[in-house]
């Protein structure tokens, strides 16, 4: 819970308060004066403090007031009684910058779980442990530097690590970013990213509050309280970009189903940031490359024209942009010969359009107002730096009038941070955002436009038995679910099986054949990897065949049976499911088979998912061709498979209980998507 006192104290206390500037009691003091704080400081130590605007204690019980806000700068087996303290006496918010809790060990842990206890107790707010705290409009309650200038229409930050916050606003800064409220959430031991997000959610105001939110997240605990308030500000308008560390992993897990193996912690992190519309990051220069995008005018086409006197730059830039789904359309016809004549000779206005290392600023104003009325233009990249032999002001006072009128967004990459320091500071003194990288802003430009939004709370389940799917799953054992079992399953949640009997014994053998005709597939129980024991045999046309087969194939070690089913043709398509813990169920579609393994062709979302987010999936497998027909081939079934991946989704969402699932292949036909082999494994 985030309470007023967090963000709006009246008054703040400094447990460990220093004259010493270089100790974090010693910074947030002068942090705190100088950031402006209107109320009472008070610092906290047995050694006198002596800094004009605090006042001096000794002890808690100096106090003359209850305290709203304590940050706590002292060591953590000795902040615990002091924090109880405050608490006695009314205290309801608290910053803890101390290290030595969960971070440190067993009793690191058990120190912080105390804390977390007093906290949730008494209802107040805690931020930290071991964090740098918290810059907000009220107050500067940090240790660190840089302080950025507040500005109400900045980005917000939320931060993991206090030391990447402090290295994000370093570097965005250089770049123009503009800052409103920061928060370094350490350990998160109470209030996490998820608590902050539905602060913001709960207290949005249309017109005052920041748009732009960013994130450094070590961890995400509750994913789902995540995706709802994140999901909500950006249906209010914000946009969220974040990067998510310590995702690694050593290799696939050798798993029961081909899905387990395909789903790791970064792939997980990857797909809820999708399903949320966040723009995934890898690093604090795409984090701030993106955030700058986030800061300019917005967006409403891939079409981009690339303005510059720097051949190389052009090359690298359209690279970028090309390879990650934007476009450089070519430009031509008169209207272009008309803007070639205001440009010194050699100059190129097909797009790249470069005017050379002699052009100059009335150049650079036509060419961008060529581009904004140009109707195959939806914005502009400026390439524009100096090889130090002619001040670049007045390129840079044109460029910014253009960003003030035109209708089209323009990207500014300034990259000569030495010989056009004076002016790029200048540049962003009004207010303007910069790139220094042109490769790193083509990256980014293709992220922000290929994060689309997902509404999840509107997603509406199909219609399925759910009390035969509730009965079957109450019902299975722990661990593999039996195929019969399986099938019904399916078959209660409205996706088509191909059909089949399980046999044990000749008898059953020759009872199955009544009912399904020829020809065959039979298949061996009991082994996971089939095709890799031969245990699989098609195309039985056959009695004779059926039953030297089933022989054969219950000699296999392990087989306890056969399945036994009709022979269905088509493409091999594939879905499964794997659970990922409190993120729920990854749903997974693409080419089924050997393919599977092979190609590790597929696309993935968190379950549940409505029908377009389905129909991007599949739209995005490489294999997709095949599926809309290729080369004088059927198109398959697109539709019914979407509906199979919807109902999987639906079906995992609805059942906890499943930890895999694997639909592997699913024959598919121009009419048709059926089920030949399910596995499915409970968990309790």
């Amino acid at each position: 819970m985030i309470n007023p006192q967090l963000i709006t104290p009246r008054n703040i206390i400094i447990v460990g308060a220093s004259n010493k500037e270089e100790k974090p009691g010693g910074k947030v003091l002068r942090n705190l004066v100088e950031g402006g704080f209107k109320g009472n400081i008070y610092a906290l130590n047995k050694k006198e403090v002596n800094l004009e605007g605090i006042t001096h204690v000794t002890d808690v019980k100096e106090l003359d007031e209850v305290v709203d806000l304590a940050i706590i700068a002292i060591p953590a087996v000795q902040s615990i009684e002091v924090i109880r303290e405050l608490i006695d006496i009314g205290t309801k918010a608290f910053i803890i910058y101390s290290a030595g809790f969960s971070e440190a060990g067993e009793e690191g842990i058990r120190l912080e779980k105390e804390l977390v206890e007093m906290i949730e107790e008494s209802n107040s707010s805690l931020i930290g442990p071991n964090c740098i705290g918290i810059i907000n409009e009220s107050y500067k309650g940090v240790f660190t530097a840089p302080i950025p200038k507040y500005d109400p229409e900045g980005c917000e930050l939320i931060s993991s690590s206090g030391a990447t916050a402090v290295f994000i606003m370093e570097a965005a800064i250089r770049n123009g970013l503009r800052f409103s409220n920061i928060y370094s959430i350490g350990n998160a031991a109470h209030i996490g990213v998820e608590e902050i997000l539905e602060y913001m959610d709960v207290t949005f105001d249309p017109e005052k509050s920041p748009r732009v939110k960013l994130l450094y997240l070590e961890h995400i605990k509750h994913p789902f309280k995540f995706l709802k308030h994140a999901t909500s500000l950006i249906k209010k308008g914000c946009r969220i970009a974040a990067i998510k560390s310590g995702y690694s992993e050593a290799g696939g897990r050798a798993a029961f189903s081909h899905t387990g193996a395909l789903a790791t912690s970064d792939l997980v992190i990857r797909t809820l940031f999708k399903k949320c519309g966040i723009v995934y990051c890898s690093s604090r220069d795409e984090l701030i490359a993106v955030a700058s995008v986030f800061q300019s005018k917005p967006l409403s086409g891939n079409n981009i024209a690339i303005i510059t006197h720097a051949g190389g730059s052009a090359v690298m830039l359209t690279d970028a942009l090309s390879s990650n789904g934007m476009n450089v359309p070519h430009l031509e016809g008169e209207d272009t010969k008309e803007l070639l004549k205001h440009l010194h000779p050699g100059s190129s206005v097909a797009n790249p359009i470069d005017f050379l290392a002699t052009g100059n600023a009335e150049q650079l104003g036509k060419i961008i107002d060529f581009c904004d009325k140009h109707p195959d233009i939806d914005g502009m990249v400026v390439v524009f730096g100096s090889p130090g032999l002619f001040n670049v002001k007045d390129v840079y006072e044109v460029l910014d009038k253009k960003m003030q009128v035109c209708k089209h967004p323009i990207y500014p990459v300034l990259p000569s941070v030495i010989n056009a320091e004076e002016e790029i500071k200048e540049f962003m003194s009004k207010g303007r955002v910069h790139f220094s990288d042109e490769v790193t802003l083509g990256k980014a430009l293709a992220r922000v436009q290929n994060t689309s939004k997902k509404d999840f709370y509107n997603v509406e389940l199909p219609s399925m038995d759910i009390v035969a799917i509730r009965g079957i799953i109450n019902a299975a054992k722990e661990g593999p679910m039996r195929p019969d079992e399986a099938v019904d399953l399916m078959k209660a949640a409205g996706i088509s099986v191909a059909n089949q009997a399980i046999c044990r014994n000749e008898l059953q053998l020759n009872e199955a054949v009544k009912k399904i005709d020829f020809p065959l597939v039979m298949k061996v129980i009991g082994p996971v990897h089939k095709t890799e024991i031969n245990g699989v045999r098609l195309n039985i046309r056959s009695k004779e065949e059926m039953v030297k087969s089933f022989k054969e194939l219950m000699e296999i070690p392990s087989a306890n049976g056969v399945l036994v089913q009709e022979m269905i043709k088509g493409e091999e398509l594939y879905a499964g499911s794997v659970k990922q813990g409190e993120f729920g169920h990854l749903v997974f579609c693409g080419f089924g088979g050997i393919f599977l393994e092979l190609l590790n062709d597929t696309a993935q979302a968190l379950a549940p998912f409505e029908e377009n987010e389905v129909r991007e999936m599949v739209q995005s497998l490489k294999g997709y061709p095949i599926i809309k027909g290729y080369r004088n081939r059927p198109a398959l079934a697109e539709d019914r498979f979407i509906d199979t991946i919807i109902r999987l989704g639906a079906l995992v969402h609805i059942s906890p209980e499943i930890e895999e699932l694997d639909l592997n292949p699913l024959m598919a036909t121009e009419t048709s998507i059926t089920t030949v082999d399910v596995r499915v494994i409970i968990g309790r």
